[in-house]
Protein backbone atom coordinates (compact mmCIF):
# COMPACT_ATOMS: atom_id res chain seq x y z
CA UNK A 1 0.00 0.00 0.00
CA UNK A 2 1.42 3.40 -0.95
CA UNK A 3 0.74 6.85 0.35
CA UNK A 4 1.58 10.14 -1.27
CA UNK A 5 2.04 13.35 0.64
CA UNK A 6 2.53 16.59 -1.20
CA UNK A 7 4.05 19.62 0.38
CA UNK A 8 4.40 22.90 -1.46
CA UNK A 9 6.37 26.07 -0.77
CA UNK A 10 6.35 28.97 -3.21
CA UNK A 11 9.70 30.65 -4.01
CA UNK A 12 9.21 33.39 -6.53
CA UNK A 13 7.05 31.77 -9.20
CA UNK A 14 8.39 28.17 -8.81
CA UNK A 15 6.84 25.36 -6.79
CA UNK A 16 8.94 22.46 -5.46
CA UNK A 17 7.19 19.14 -4.86
CA UNK A 18 8.46 16.40 -2.60
CA UNK A 19 6.83 12.98 -2.91
CA UNK A 20 7.16 10.27 -0.32
CA UNK A 21 6.60 6.65 -1.40
CA UNK A 22 7.14 3.76 1.02
CA UNK A 23 9.27 5.91 3.25
CA UNK A 24 11.54 7.11 0.40
CA UNK A 25 11.68 10.82 -0.44
CA UNK A 26 12.30 11.83 -4.04
CA UNK A 27 12.53 15.30 -5.55
CA UNK A 28 11.38 15.75 -9.14
CA UNK A 29 13.84 17.51 -11.46
CA UNK A 30 11.02 19.59 -12.85
CA UNK A 31 10.65 21.26 -9.45
CA UNK A 32 14.34 22.25 -9.27
CA UNK A 33 15.99 25.33 -10.61
CA UNK A 34 17.19 25.31 -14.22
CA UNK A 35 20.84 25.19 -13.19
CA UNK A 36 20.35 22.27 -10.84
CA UNK A 37 18.29 20.39 -13.44
CA UNK A 38 21.00 20.84 -16.08
CA UNK A 39 23.63 19.52 -13.65
CA UNK A 40 21.57 16.40 -12.97
CA UNK A 41 20.97 15.79 -16.69
CA UNK A 42 24.70 16.19 -17.40
CA UNK A 43 25.58 13.72 -14.65
CA UNK A 44 23.11 11.18 -15.98
CA UNK A 45 24.44 11.50 -19.52
CA UNK A 46 28.02 11.25 -18.25
CA UNK A 47 27.24 8.02 -16.41
CA UNK A 48 25.54 6.56 -19.51
CA UNK A 49 28.42 7.57 -21.77
CA UNK A 50 30.98 6.25 -19.31
CA UNK A 51 29.15 2.93 -19.11
CA UNK A 52 28.99 2.61 -22.89
CA UNK A 53 32.68 3.45 -23.29
CA UNK A 54 33.58 0.91 -20.61
CA UNK A 55 31.50 -1.79 -22.32
CA UNK A 56 33.03 -0.96 -25.69
CA UNK A 57 36.55 -1.06 -24.25
CA UNK A 58 35.85 -4.38 -22.55
CA UNK A 59 34.45 -5.84 -25.78
CA UNK A 60 37.48 -4.58 -27.72
CA UNK A 61 40.02 -6.04 -25.32
CA UNK A 62 38.15 -9.34 -25.25
CA UNK A 63 38.19 -9.49 -29.04
CA UNK A 64 42.01 -9.42 -29.24
CA UNK A 65 43.68 -12.81 -28.90
CA UNK A 66 47.11 -13.32 -27.25
CA UNK A 67 48.65 -13.45 -30.74
CA UNK A 68 46.81 -10.24 -31.60
CA UNK A 69 48.22 -8.53 -28.50
CA UNK A 70 51.69 -9.64 -29.54
CA UNK A 71 51.24 -8.16 -33.05
CA UNK A 72 49.83 -4.97 -31.50
CA UNK A 73 52.81 -4.69 -29.15
CA UNK A 74 55.26 -5.22 -32.01
CA UNK A 75 53.39 -2.60 -34.06
CA UNK A 76 53.52 0.01 -31.27
CA UNK A 77 57.20 -0.76 -30.69
CA UNK A 78 57.90 -0.29 -34.39
CA UNK A 79 56.10 3.06 -34.43
CA UNK A 80 58.02 4.27 -31.37
CA UNK A 81 61.41 3.15 -32.72
CA UNK A 82 60.66 4.49 -36.19
CA UNK A 83 59.60 7.88 -34.81
CA UNK A 84 62.48 8.27 -32.37
CA UNK A 85 65.38 6.55 -34.18
CA UNK A 86 64.15 6.90 -37.78
CA UNK A 87 64.59 3.17 -38.43
CA UNK A 88 63.11 2.17 -41.73
CA UNK A 89 62.90 -1.45 -40.56
CA UNK A 90 60.85 -0.40 -37.53
CA UNK A 91 58.42 1.51 -39.76
CA UNK A 92 58.16 -1.54 -42.01
CA UNK A 93 57.29 -3.76 -39.02
CA UNK A 94 54.70 -1.21 -37.83
CA UNK A 95 53.08 -0.99 -41.25
CA UNK A 96 52.98 -4.79 -41.52
CA UNK A 97 51.26 -5.01 -38.11
CA UNK A 98 48.68 -2.39 -39.11
CA UNK A 99 48.03 -4.27 -42.36
CA UNK A 100 47.47 -7.55 -40.52
CA UNK A 101 44.98 -5.97 -38.11
CA UNK A 102 43.16 -4.19 -40.94
CA UNK A 103 42.84 -7.47 -42.86
CA UNK A 104 41.60 -9.31 -39.76
CA UNK A 105 39.01 -6.69 -38.81
CA UNK A 106 36.40 -7.43 -41.55
CA UNK A 107 36.02 -11.01 -40.31
CA UNK A 108 34.48 -9.64 -37.08
CA UNK A 109 32.24 -6.98 -38.61
CA UNK A 110 28.56 -7.74 -38.74
CA UNK A 111 26.42 -10.12 -36.77
CA UNK A 112 25.11 -13.62 -37.42
CA UNK A 113 21.50 -14.39 -36.72
CA UNK A 114 22.22 -17.81 -35.28
CA UNK A 115 19.74 -19.74 -33.21
CA UNK A 116 21.41 -22.64 -31.41
CA UNK A 117 19.89 -25.57 -29.51
CA UNK A 118 21.52 -28.48 -27.70
CA UNK A 119 19.50 -31.70 -28.02
CA UNK A 120 20.29 -34.88 -26.06
CA UNK A 121 18.91 -38.31 -26.78
CA UNK A 122 18.58 -39.05 -23.04
CA UNK A 123 19.19 -37.24 -19.75
CA UNK A 124 21.06 -40.11 -18.07
CA UNK A 125 23.36 -42.96 -18.98
CA UNK A 126 25.04 -45.89 -17.23
CA UNK A 127 28.76 -45.57 -16.53
CA UNK A 128 30.72 -46.81 -19.52
CA UNK A 129 28.11 -45.67 -22.04
CA UNK A 130 27.72 -42.50 -24.07
CA UNK A 131 25.15 -39.80 -24.81
CA UNK A 132 24.44 -38.66 -28.35
CA UNK A 133 24.11 -34.88 -28.55
CA UNK A 134 22.88 -32.88 -31.52
CA UNK A 135 23.76 -29.20 -31.97
CA UNK A 136 21.02 -27.59 -34.03
CA UNK A 137 22.20 -24.35 -35.67
CA UNK A 138 19.72 -22.21 -37.59
CA UNK A 139 20.51 -19.09 -39.60
CA UNK A 140 17.48 -16.85 -39.18
CA UNK A 141 19.01 -13.94 -41.09
CA UNK A 142 18.47 -12.89 -44.68
CA UNK A 143 22.17 -13.16 -45.52
CA UNK A 144 24.35 -16.28 -45.61
CA UNK A 145 26.56 -17.02 -42.60
CA UNK A 146 30.23 -17.80 -43.13
CA UNK A 147 31.81 -20.82 -41.40
CA UNK A 148 32.46 -20.48 -37.69
CA UNK A 149 33.80 -22.49 -34.77
CA UNK A 150 31.53 -23.64 -31.94
CA UNK A 151 33.01 -24.49 -28.54
CA UNK A 152 30.97 -26.92 -26.45
CA UNK A 153 32.08 -27.54 -22.84
CA UNK A 154 31.61 -31.21 -21.94
CA UNK A 155 32.45 -31.60 -18.28
CA UNK A 156 36.04 -30.40 -17.78
CA UNK A 157 36.82 -30.81 -21.50
CA UNK A 158 36.13 -28.44 -24.39
CA UNK A 159 34.83 -29.82 -27.68
CA UNK A 160 35.30 -27.78 -30.88
CA UNK A 161 32.73 -28.13 -33.67
CA UNK A 162 32.99 -26.52 -37.09
CA UNK A 163 29.82 -24.76 -38.28
CA UNK A 164 29.78 -24.85 -42.08
CA UNK A 165 28.48 -22.25 -44.49
CA UNK A 166 24.73 -21.77 -43.85
CA UNK A 167 22.45 -20.04 -46.31
CA UNK A 168 19.71 -17.61 -45.27
CA UNK A 169 16.83 -19.24 -43.39
CA UNK A 170 18.68 -22.56 -43.44
CA UNK A 171 19.77 -24.91 -40.67
CA UNK A 172 22.30 -27.60 -39.97
CA UNK A 173 22.71 -30.33 -37.33
CA UNK A 174 26.11 -31.09 -35.84
CA UNK A 175 26.36 -34.49 -34.10
CA UNK A 176 28.50 -34.84 -30.99
CA UNK A 177 29.01 -37.99 -28.96
CA UNK A 178 29.61 -37.52 -25.23
CA UNK A 179 31.35 -40.49 -23.58
CA UNK A 180 30.55 -41.24 -19.94
CA UNK A 181 33.29 -43.54 -18.65
CA UNK A 182 32.75 -42.83 -14.95
CA UNK A 183 29.84 -42.31 -12.58
CA UNK A 184 28.99 -38.70 -11.79
CA UNK A 185 27.61 -35.59 -13.44
CA UNK A 186 28.51 -34.20 -16.85
CA UNK A 187 27.55 -30.63 -17.69
CA UNK A 188 27.07 -29.96 -21.39
CA UNK A 189 27.10 -26.30 -22.41
CA UNK A 190 26.85 -23.36 -22.59
CA UNK A 191 27.81 -23.32 -26.26
CA UNK A 192 29.94 -20.51 -27.62
CA UNK A 193 30.20 -19.60 -31.30
CA UNK A 194 33.50 -17.90 -32.04
CA UNK A 195 34.36 -15.84 -35.10
CA UNK A 196 38.00 -15.32 -35.89
CA UNK A 197 40.24 -14.26 -38.75
CA UNK A 198 42.48 -16.78 -40.54
CA UNK A 199 45.52 -15.71 -38.49
CA UNK A 200 43.61 -15.80 -35.16
CA UNK A 201 44.51 -12.22 -34.30
CA UNK A 202 40.96 -11.18 -33.45
CA UNK A 203 38.13 -13.20 -31.99
CA UNK A 204 34.47 -12.48 -31.32
CA UNK A 205 32.29 -14.73 -29.19
CA UNK A 206 28.56 -15.22 -28.70
CA UNK A 207 27.43 -17.54 -25.90
CA UNK A 208 24.06 -19.20 -25.51
CA UNK A 209 23.15 -19.88 -21.84
CA UNK A 210 21.52 -23.26 -22.50
CA UNK A 211 23.03 -26.01 -20.34
CA UNK A 212 22.23 -29.67 -19.77
CA UNK A 213 23.19 -31.93 -16.87
CA UNK A 214 23.70 -35.61 -17.64
CA UNK A 215 23.55 -38.08 -14.74
CA UNK A 216 25.96 -40.97 -15.17
CA UNK A 217 24.40 -43.80 -13.16
CA UNK A 218 26.42 -46.54 -11.50
CA UNK A 219 26.28 -50.03 -12.91
CA UNK A 220 23.57 -52.11 -11.24
CA UNK A 221 22.77 -55.81 -11.20
CA UNK A 222 19.29 -57.27 -11.64
CA UNK A 223 18.56 -59.02 -8.34
CA UNK A 224 16.10 -61.89 -7.87
CA UNK A 225 12.76 -60.74 -6.44
CA UNK A 226 12.12 -61.08 -2.70
CA UNK A 227 15.63 -62.26 -1.95
CA UNK A 228 18.03 -61.84 0.96
CA UNK A 229 15.48 -62.08 3.75
CA UNK A 230 12.80 -59.85 2.23
CA UNK A 231 9.22 -60.84 3.02
CA UNK A 232 8.05 -63.22 0.29
CA UNK A 233 4.26 -62.86 0.33
CA UNK A 234 2.47 -59.74 -0.80
CA UNK A 235 0.40 -59.49 2.37
CA UNK A 236 3.40 -59.60 4.71
CA UNK A 237 4.04 -61.85 7.70
CA UNK A 238 1.86 -61.60 10.78
CA UNK A 239 3.40 -60.01 13.85
CA UNK A 240 2.38 -60.30 17.50
CA UNK A 241 0.88 -56.82 17.53
CA UNK A 242 -2.93 -56.76 17.54
CA UNK A 243 -4.98 -54.26 15.57
CA UNK A 244 -8.59 -53.63 14.66
CA UNK A 245 -8.05 -53.58 10.89
CA UNK A 246 -5.63 -55.69 8.87
CA UNK A 247 -5.45 -58.86 6.78
CA UNK A 248 -4.57 -61.61 9.28
CA UNK A 249 -7.63 -62.60 11.39
CA UNK A 250 -6.77 -63.37 15.02
CA UNK A 251 -9.89 -63.61 17.24
CA UNK A 252 -13.12 -61.87 18.26
CA UNK A 253 -13.76 -59.65 21.24
CA UNK A 254 -16.64 -57.72 22.72
CA UNK A 255 -17.71 -54.52 21.04
CA UNK A 256 -16.31 -51.31 22.50
CA UNK A 257 -17.60 -47.77 21.84
CA UNK A 258 -15.89 -46.38 18.75
CA UNK A 259 -15.48 -49.71 16.94
CA UNK A 260 -16.52 -49.71 13.30
CA UNK A 261 -19.69 -51.65 12.58
CA UNK A 262 -18.12 -53.23 9.49
CA UNK A 263 -15.91 -55.31 11.81
CA UNK A 264 -18.84 -56.86 13.69
CA UNK A 265 -18.72 -60.68 13.65
CA UNK A 266 -22.42 -61.53 13.33
CA UNK A 267 -22.13 -65.29 13.89
CA UNK A 268 -20.39 -64.83 17.23
CA UNK A 269 -22.86 -62.11 18.11
CA UNK A 270 -25.79 -64.48 17.46
CA UNK A 271 -24.23 -67.26 19.58
CA UNK A 272 -23.25 -65.15 22.57
CA UNK A 273 -26.02 -62.59 22.45
CA UNK A 274 -23.36 -59.88 22.84
CA UNK A 275 -22.08 -57.66 20.07
CA UNK A 276 -18.68 -59.06 19.00
CA UNK A 277 -16.08 -57.57 16.62
CA UNK A 278 -13.12 -59.05 14.75
CA UNK A 279 -9.54 -58.56 15.91
CA UNK A 280 -6.49 -58.93 13.66
CA UNK A 281 -2.77 -59.42 13.86
CA UNK A 282 -0.84 -56.59 12.32
CA UNK A 283 0.95 -57.64 9.16
CA UNK A 284 4.59 -56.69 8.92
CA UNK A 285 5.86 -55.86 5.45
CA UNK A 286 9.53 -55.58 4.58
CA UNK A 287 10.86 -52.19 5.57
CA UNK A 288 14.31 -51.96 4.05
CA UNK A 289 17.16 -49.67 5.03
CA UNK A 290 20.26 -49.44 2.82
CA UNK A 291 23.22 -47.88 4.60
CA UNK A 292 26.23 -47.05 2.43
CA UNK A 293 29.64 -46.44 3.96
CA UNK A 294 30.84 -43.39 1.98
CA UNK A 295 34.20 -42.99 3.70
CA UNK A 296 36.96 -43.50 1.14
CA UNK A 297 39.44 -44.90 3.67
CA UNK A 298 37.25 -47.98 4.17
CA UNK A 299 37.95 -49.05 0.57
CA UNK A 300 41.23 -50.30 -0.87
CA UNK A 301 40.92 -48.39 -4.15
CA UNK A 302 38.68 -46.05 -6.10
CA UNK A 303 37.37 -48.93 -8.19
CA UNK A 304 36.42 -50.77 -5.00
CA UNK A 305 34.53 -47.68 -3.84
CA UNK A 306 32.62 -47.68 -7.13
CA UNK A 307 31.87 -51.38 -6.64
CA UNK A 308 30.33 -50.51 -3.27
CA UNK A 309 28.19 -47.79 -4.88
CA UNK A 310 26.98 -50.28 -7.51
CA UNK A 311 26.10 -52.87 -4.86
CA UNK A 312 24.20 -50.37 -2.70
CA UNK A 313 22.42 -48.96 -5.75
CA UNK A 314 21.40 -52.46 -6.88
CA UNK A 315 19.86 -53.35 -3.51
CA UNK A 316 18.07 -50.01 -3.09
CA UNK A 317 16.71 -49.94 -6.66
CA UNK A 318 15.36 -53.47 -6.20
CA UNK A 319 13.52 -52.32 -3.06
CA UNK A 320 12.01 -49.39 -4.98
CA UNK A 321 10.87 -51.58 -7.86
CA UNK A 322 9.18 -54.00 -5.46
CA UNK A 323 7.37 -51.16 -3.74
CA UNK A 324 9.05 -51.77 -0.37
CA UNK A 325 9.13 -49.17 2.33
CA UNK A 326 12.74 -48.06 2.27
CA UNK A 327 15.28 -45.75 3.80
CA UNK A 328 18.38 -45.20 1.67
CA UNK A 329 21.17 -43.19 3.24
CA UNK A 330 24.91 -42.66 3.31
CA UNK A 331 27.42 -40.83 5.43
CA UNK A 332 26.96 -37.09 5.14
CA UNK A 333 29.57 -35.07 3.25
CA UNK A 334 30.04 -31.30 3.77
CA UNK A 335 28.49 -29.17 1.06
CA UNK A 336 25.51 -31.43 0.50
CA UNK A 337 22.08 -31.43 2.09
CA UNK A 338 22.11 -30.85 5.84
CA UNK A 339 22.41 -34.18 7.68
CA UNK A 340 19.92 -35.60 10.14
CA UNK A 341 20.63 -35.96 13.83
CA UNK A 342 22.19 -39.40 13.36
CA UNK A 343 24.68 -38.11 10.76
CA UNK A 344 22.94 -39.76 7.82
CA UNK A 345 22.04 -38.18 4.51
CA UNK A 346 18.88 -39.69 3.05
CA UNK A 347 18.81 -40.22 -0.71
CA UNK A 348 15.50 -39.44 -2.50
CA UNK A 349 13.91 -42.68 -3.69
CA UNK A 350 10.43 -42.00 -5.03
CA UNK A 351 11.25 -43.90 -8.23
CA UNK A 352 14.29 -45.74 -9.66
CA UNK A 353 15.30 -42.81 -11.87
CA UNK A 354 15.39 -40.38 -8.96
CA UNK A 355 17.32 -42.82 -6.81
CA UNK A 356 19.88 -43.55 -9.52
CA UNK A 357 20.33 -39.81 -10.05
CA UNK A 358 21.10 -39.49 -6.35
CA UNK A 359 23.64 -42.32 -6.55
CA UNK A 360 25.22 -40.56 -9.55
CA UNK A 361 25.67 -37.37 -7.50
CA UNK A 362 27.05 -39.14 -4.43
CA UNK A 363 30.66 -38.45 -3.57
CA UNK A 364 33.02 -39.75 -0.92
CA UNK A 365 32.52 -38.35 2.58
CA UNK A 366 35.98 -37.56 3.98
CA UNK A 367 34.53 -36.27 7.26
CA UNK A 368 31.72 -38.82 7.56
CA UNK A 369 31.12 -40.87 10.66
CA UNK A 370 32.26 -44.53 10.77
CA UNK A 371 29.60 -46.99 9.67
CA UNK A 372 29.37 -48.37 13.24
CA UNK A 373 28.20 -44.96 14.48
CA UNK A 374 25.82 -44.61 11.53
CA UNK A 375 24.37 -48.06 12.21
CA UNK A 376 23.89 -47.20 15.89
CA UNK A 377 22.13 -43.97 14.96
CA UNK A 378 19.89 -45.83 12.52
CA UNK A 379 19.07 -48.47 15.14
CA UNK A 380 18.07 -45.83 17.70
CA UNK A 381 16.08 -43.74 15.23
CA UNK A 382 12.91 -45.78 15.93
CA UNK A 383 12.36 -46.43 12.27
CA UNK A 384 10.26 -49.58 11.76
CA UNK A 385 12.76 -51.81 9.97
CA UNK A 386 12.75 -55.50 9.10
CA UNK A 387 15.97 -55.69 7.08
CA UNK A 388 19.09 -53.50 7.03
CA UNK A 389 21.75 -53.72 4.32
CA UNK A 390 25.14 -52.23 5.20
CA UNK A 391 27.59 -51.84 2.32
CA UNK A 392 31.25 -51.18 3.07
CA UNK A 393 34.72 -51.91 1.71
CA UNK A 394 37.37 -54.53 2.35
CA UNK A 395 39.24 -52.56 5.03
CA UNK A 396 36.79 -53.11 7.95
CA UNK A 397 37.27 -56.40 9.73
CA UNK A 398 34.44 -58.80 10.48
CA UNK A 399 34.55 -57.85 14.18
CA UNK A 400 33.69 -54.23 13.32
CA UNK A 401 30.75 -55.36 11.22
CA UNK A 402 29.46 -57.53 14.07
CA UNK A 403 29.73 -54.64 16.52
CA UNK A 404 27.75 -52.46 14.14
CA UNK A 405 24.96 -55.04 13.92
CA UNK A 406 24.61 -55.54 17.67
CA UNK A 407 22.71 -52.26 18.02
CA UNK A 408 19.74 -53.53 15.99
CA UNK A 409 16.77 -55.41 17.37
CA UNK A 410 17.08 -59.23 17.12
CA UNK A 411 13.99 -59.27 14.89
CA UNK A 412 15.78 -57.10 12.32
CA UNK A 413 17.74 -59.09 9.77
CA UNK A 414 21.06 -57.40 8.97
CA UNK A 415 22.85 -57.97 5.67
CA UNK A 416 26.43 -56.71 5.52
CA UNK A 417 28.18 -56.60 2.16
CA UNK A 418 31.98 -56.35 2.07
CA UNK A 419 33.20 -55.22 -1.33
CA UNK A 420 36.63 -56.68 -2.03
CA UNK A 421 37.79 -56.60 -5.62
CA UNK A 422 38.58 -59.97 -7.22
CA UNK A 423 37.73 -61.85 -4.00
CA UNK A 424 35.93 -65.18 -4.04
CA UNK A 425 32.21 -64.67 -3.32
CA UNK A 426 31.16 -66.19 -0.03
CA UNK A 427 28.34 -66.06 2.54
CA UNK A 428 28.77 -66.04 6.31
CA UNK A 429 25.87 -66.29 8.77
CA UNK A 430 25.69 -65.57 12.47
CA UNK A 431 22.21 -65.44 14.03
CA UNK A 432 20.37 -62.52 12.39
CA UNK A 433 23.53 -61.33 10.60
CA UNK A 434 24.46 -62.36 7.06
CA UNK A 435 27.78 -61.22 5.59
CA UNK A 436 28.43 -61.23 1.85
CA UNK A 437 31.89 -60.87 0.33
CA UNK A 438 31.52 -59.52 -3.18
CA UNK A 439 34.45 -59.49 -5.59
CA UNK A 440 32.49 -58.29 -8.61
CA UNK A 441 29.00 -56.95 -9.20
CA UNK A 442 27.91 -60.16 -10.94
CA UNK A 443 28.47 -62.03 -7.64
CA UNK A 444 25.64 -60.19 -5.87
CA UNK A 445 22.64 -61.95 -7.54
CA UNK A 446 24.25 -65.35 -6.95
CA UNK A 447 24.84 -64.61 -3.28
CA UNK A 448 21.25 -63.40 -2.94
CA UNK A 449 19.93 -66.67 -4.34
CA UNK A 450 22.27 -68.70 -2.15
CA UNK A 451 21.20 -66.78 0.94
CA UNK A 452 17.49 -67.20 0.14
CA UNK A 453 17.75 -70.98 -0.34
Amino acid sequence: MTAEHTRGSRTGTRMTRTRTRLGETRTSTRALADTQRRKIVVRRRWRIAKSRVTDAWHATTQAITPLGWFVLAVMVTGIVLGATLSWVEAWFVAVAGVALLVVALPFLIGSRAYHVQILLDRPSVVAGGAVDAMIHVENRGTRPALPAVAELPVGPALRELTIPFIGPHSEVDLPARVPAPHRGLIQIGPLTVARRDPLSLLRREVTWPEKHLVHVHPETAALPPNSAGLVRDLEGTASRRLTDSDLSFYAVREYAPGDAMRHVHWKSTAKTGTLMVRQYEESQTARVAVLFDARREEYASDSEFELGVSVAASISVQAVREGRERFVASAWAPGRVRPSVDGLEELPSQDPQQLLNAWAELEAAPEGLPFEALAAGLAHSRRPLSIVAIVTGSVPELSRIRRACVAFDPNVHVLAVRCEEHAEPRVQRADSLTVFTVGALVDLPQLMLRSAS
